[in-house]
Parts: structure tokens; sequence; C-alpha cells
């Protein structure tokens, strides 16, 4: 009882003292600072957010102002894609007109060398239905290269097949032209057939693909080929009728300077006979004009 009366006189009292002061300190102190580490932890994910901008940091006007803008633009962008889209679709239908109604047939194939595009003619002479996914090989598989007189080019090689003659065209690396082709249908018709191949070239230069455009050159051959048979005829004519001419001159010549009446008889017959076949001549040639006229 002495000792609790007088605290002070006891070390061990205040020490007790002592140690409870400094727990109830750090209590507190623990319990502060706990409070302030919450606090910032709550405060750092809403920093990371952008703040809103107040409503009266930005005027009421202004910003109708900007929304107004903004959807102005995007009336005249969706306004711009739309007059794009019109101006492609009428170009690719523009386009499609024209290659339809072109007099010659028209293919497009692609760096695969498959066929994506035809037109009509290029149907019609290659006689498929649709040609849309064949290779070259399999479109000229019933061609020929036509020897082309005068050409030492690689299109008049002997042995070429027509895919080889087509190769640069269809990698990229030169256009090919006026290619002679006898192409046989499969109502083993003959048909002569001229072949352009140009490479399409993007702006970088790369390959997009190889167009094809054939012509049915087969009237025109056969022109050609009446023609020189003409000229054959003609000049075998003129051989004959050169040989008919002097052997009717030489009778004539011995008809004047002979006195025998049996040797005139002959000679007479002979230049009778000779005049014979001279007009059978004239005649079968014109004959034969006269029909190629005709059929042409």
């Amino acid at each position: 009882m002495r000792l609790l009366a007088n605290p002070m006189a006891n070390p061990t009292v205040l020490r007790m003292a002592l140690l409870m002061f400094v727990a109830v300190a750090a209590f507190g102190l623990g319990l502060f600072l706990i409070r302030r580490l919450r606090k910032s932890l709550v405060a750092e994910p809403e920093s990371l957010n952008p703040a809103p901008l107040p409503a009266e940091g930005l005027p009421a006007h202004a910003y109708h102002a900007v929304i107004q803008q903004l959807k102005q633009q995007k009336h005249e962008l969706a306004a711009q894609q739309l007059s794009e889209r019109r101006k492609a679709k009428a170009s690719e239908s523009l386009s499609s007109t024209i290659v339809s109604n072109l007099s010659c047939g028209v293919l497009f194939l692609n760096t695969s060398g498959l066929v994506r595009q035809a037109n009509s003619v290029a149907r019609q002479l290659l006689g498929f239905a649709s040609p849309i996914g064949l290779e070259s090989a399999d479109l000229f598989r019933n061609a020929r290269l036509r020897p082309q007189p005068g050409n030492s080019g690689a299109s008049s090689g002997s042995g070429m097949s027509v895919e080889q003659a087509l190769a640069p065209a269809l990698a990229g690396q030169a256009a090919v032209r006026a290619l002679l082709l006898n192409y046989f249908t499969r109502e083993a018709e003959n048909l002569v057939l001229e072949v352009t191949a140009s490479p399409v070239l993007a702006d970088d230069a790369s390959l997009m693909g190889t167009t094809l455009v054939l012509t049915d050159r087969t009237d025109l051959e056969r022109i050609r080929h009446d023609q020189k048979t003409r000229q054959e005829i003609s000049s075998e004519m003129a051989l004959r009728l050169r040989q008919s001419l002097a052997t009717i001159a030489g009778y004539a010549q011995q008809l004047a300077s002979g006195r025998d009446t049996a040797r005139a008889h002959e000679l007479a017959d002979r230049i009778s006979y000779e005049t014979v076949q001279l007009e059978r001549t004239i005649g079968s040639f014109l004959g034969g004009v006269q029909a190629a006229s005709t059929s042409s």
C-alpha cells in the first residue's frame, strides 16, 4: 500500500506507466499512418483517370459548335466515300460495256496464269462457255504456232509451244504482239487467231496480271491465200499463153513460107487446135476468178 501510495518512489511502477504511454502513442501513430495510407491508395487510382472537364471550363455554345463540326465532317466523309464508290462502279460498268462490245476477244489472267475475266467474243472464238479458272495451257491446248515468213522473232521459232511464246508476258517481262495461231475448234474448224499479250503492272511496278487480246484473222488469211493462189495461177497461165502464142507464131511462119497444100492444111489444123486450147485456158482462168470473187 505504501508503494502504491507513492508510485514515484517505486521505479517498477514508473517503468510500467512509461511503457503504457509509449504503447498508446505507438498505437495512435500507427492508426494515423494506416488511415493516411488508405487515403493515398484510394486517391491514386482516381488520379490515373483523367478528370472530366468541368462544365464551366467549356462554354455550351462552343461545345455544340464542335459537335456540329464533327457531324458535318462525318457527313462530308460519308458523301465522299459514296461518290467514290459510285465513280468506281460507273467506271467498272463502262469498262465492262466497252470490253463486251469489242469486236475482238479480251481475257484477263491473274498472276497465277488463271483466267479471271473473258468477254463474249473470246468465249465464242475459243469455244468455251466459261473459260474462268482455266490456265493458258488449257486455253490454247488445240492451238499451234503459225509460221510467219520474214519474222525471225521468238513467235516464229519451230517447236515452241503457245505457252512458251506467251511466257514473257505472263511473267511480266515484256509484251508479246502479233502472235499468229492455228486454232482448231471443237467443230474441227481451223481458225487463224492473232494474239497480243500485255502484262498489267501496278504503280509500284508489281505484276497484277496479263491481258490477252484475240483477233480473228481467218478471213484475212483466206483472202491472202486466194490471192497467192491466183498469182500462181496467173503466172502459170501467162507461161501457157506464151507457149501457145509461140507455137501459133511458129506454125504461121511455116505456113507463110511453105508451098505444100497438104502441109498448109496440117499447119492450119494445128493452129486451130492451139487456138481452142488457148481459149479453154482463158475460160478456165476467168471462171476461177469469178468463183473466187463470188465466194469472197
